[in-house]
């Protein structure tokens, strides 16, 4: 528990929240109920072992904190994450119904354990040990099988170590929601790629034989589409995507827009993960102050790329 003053918000709940879920508690020495709620808030963090942060914040000496959250009456409990309020309470509640509070918005044991797997899989496989970082997200999908994260590196992996029935295995739940998540779709029409490359016999022809089939008839855009198939299974990201690009100008709606579903798809894989909460954005403080001045980020190629081809994309459809 830490005591919390307008010097020490930004660091102790907006910068922290971008980690760990963080509970502010509004509270003041004349107040009984909340010399009540106090102790078990202290004991429920204790509980949860650093799965969320306890903060208080004295009301009557913080005024300017207690109005910037509109305090009206205390105890008043509010759960940040990511730097936002996201959910509160007011009242001294029983320690079951905090913790029926608690557990909607913090991770459990096993979600936390997945996520540091995750992490270990990424340095293992910058240091090159796949078949470790595999392990890792396999045990990390096993730990906690609600994990997005954990099933779309493992799935990625998968597909890009050439172990398909096992990337498609991976994929078959997030596929069976509605909507279909973009990320996931993105990873089954790159294993759709690898798959056709795998069973088709234009898989394996050079790139002067789809071109000369394509050189008798431009709107042959089955041809055209294999070969975008073939360059996708090969990571050859933007030459795919070309391909993709002059069936969309042809004739935007081919089968069941698989064009633009692809070259979306294609974008998807190439877009960088996003930072760690716990990162600040350039140009701004970790509560989204804006900064002025020279510390303002340039575009790097990779953002220059992807947004080029956004905008292809967006050219061609319209």
């Amino acid at each position: 528990m830490i005591d919390v003053t307008v010097q020490n918000f930004e660091t102790e709940v907006i910068a922290a929240s971008m980690q760990t879920p963080v509970l502010v508690d509004f509270w003041a020495s004349r107040c009984g109920p909340c010399k009540t709620l106090g102790p078990i808030l202290e004991q429920l963090e204790a509980e949860y072992a650093g799965r969320f942060k306890l903060v208080k914040i004295d009301s009557d000496q913080q005024q300017e904190l207690a109005a910037a959250f509109g305090i009206c009456s205390i105890p008043t409990c509010i759960l940040l994450k990511n730097g936002q309020p996201v959910d509160g309470f007011m009242g001294a509640v029983p320690a079951g119904q905090v913790r029926q509070f608690l557990d909607k918005h913090v991770p459990s044991e096993g979600a936390l354990a997945a996520e540091a797997e995750v992490d270990e899989a990424g340095a293992l496989l910058e240091s090159g040990d796949t078949a470790a970082a595999l392990a890792k997200l396999a045990d990390a999908l096993a730990q906690n099988p609600a994990s997005d994260d954990a099933r779309y590196d493992y799935a990625r992996l998968l597909i890009a170590t050439g172990a398909l029935p096992e990337a498609a295995a991976t994929l078959d739940e997030p596929l069976k929601r509605e909507p279909r998540p973009l990320r996931f779709d993105a990873l089954r029409r790159w294993l759709d790629a690898m798959l056709f490359v795998q069973n088709d016999a234009r898989g394996h022809w050079a790139p002067a034989q789809f071109d000369a089939q394509i050189a008798e008839n431009k709107r042959d855009f089955d041809t055209r589409f294999a070969k975008a198939q073939t360059l996708m299974a090969a990571s050859q990201w933007t030459a795919s995507m070309d391909e993709l690009l002059e069936i969309i100008l042809r004739d935007k709606k081919w089968n069941d827009e698989a064009a633009r579903k692809t070259c979306v798809a294609i974008l998807e894989l190439l877009t960088p993960p996003p930072q760690r909460a716990s990162a600040a954005a350039p140009g701004k403080t970790a509560g989204g102050i804006e900064l002025t001045g020279k510390a303002a980020a340039q575009e790097d190629p990779q953002a220059a790329l992807l947004s080029s081809y956004r905008r292809k994309l967006s050219m061609a459809l319209n």
